[in-house]
């Protein structure tokens, strides 16, 4: 699974949260998140986590092969 760095930007967006604001929200560590973003598998946990602090289904931040 991999996030969609764009998709995430646009829900950060529209959420109004900083990266720092998302990290607390989510309850995940910042290394955590940085790696969501750099690597191709991310847990589904993981995502779950920043998509249920945004409020938003976990495919909307999801990269489609």
């Amino acid at each position: 699974m991999k996030l969609d760095r764009k998709k995430l930007d646009l829900a950060k967006a529209r959420t109004c949260l900083s990266t720092a604001q998302l990290i607390e929200k989510a309850n995940i560590p910042s290394g955590t998140y940085c790696s969501a973003i750099r690597c191709n598998n991310v847990r589904p946990e993981t995502v779950g986590k920043i998509a249920k602090a945004m409020g938003i289904d976990p495919a909307e931040i999801i990269k489609e092969d």
